[in-house]
């Protein structure tokens, strides 16, 4: 039988807002597939936040990479996120462990049954590396423009001689980062997790 995850996500900003009736839902999609539900992760958390401001996702990631889980699914592909480069981060994640996402509202699996990637969610996520690569291009642009402007009215940048982050710092800044390396998460694995960069990871990990 086919070990599933239930995903599901609400906005905190509207509290009239449940998550039981996705969770019926898929709930109710499983069972006409025959799918065992082992587990349902569910959270109000608004759909801007980063994956690493997510608990109950962070939770998921770690569990159907640990439990020998094969799909995950959610009612929509909004529920990962409205962040489209926080949404492709999680499920290039999770493509790159052999575990599907199904996406009820497209009927689409990331994944064939032979665990490749299904062509038509290869599509899918083509269009989002695009809109995320626009994304990244104009926040690029618009810290370009405000470091010239800053540039142009004599300010400076950089940091001041001599400072360098010490460990008891670093260990508060990437309090995340050193939970999911404590759980033997790859650098590469974090890093879409928490965006933070392979080289800082690196640091960090030698101060654990």
């Amino acid at each position: 039988m086919c070990r599933v995850c239930v995903y599901c996500r609400v906005s905190s900003t509207n509290g009239t807002q449940d998550y039981q009736r996705q969770i019926n839902d898929l709930t109710a999609f499983a069972t006409q597939n025959s799918y065992k539900v082992v587990r349902v992760f569910a959270e109000k958390v608004s759909g801007a936040k980063k994956n690493i401001d997510r608990l109950e996702l962070l939770k998921m990631i770690d569990f159907v990479n640990s439990n020998k889980i094969e799909k995950v699914l959610v009612t929509e592909l909004s529920r990962l996120g409205r962040d489209t480069l926080q949404t492709l981060q999680t499920i290039e994640l999770l493509n790159q462990n052999k575990i599907s996402l199904y996406i009820q509202n497209y009927n689409i699996e990331t994944l064939t049954p032979t665990k490749q990637i299904n062509p038509m969610s290869q599509f899918l996520i083509t269009i989002l590396s695009e809109v995320a690569r626009m994304e990244r291009k104009t926040i690029r642009e618009r810290v370009e423009s405000g470091y010239k402007n800053h540039l142009a009215n004599g300010g400076k940048v950089g940091r001041k001689t001599g400072f360098r982050k010490d460990n008891e710092t670093m260990k508060t800044q990437y309090v995340e980062d050193i939970k999911l390396l404590r759980k033997g998460y790859s650098l590469r694995n974090i890093n879409k997790i928490t965006g933070t960069s392979i080289n800082t990871l690196r640091k960090v990990k030698t101060i654990i």
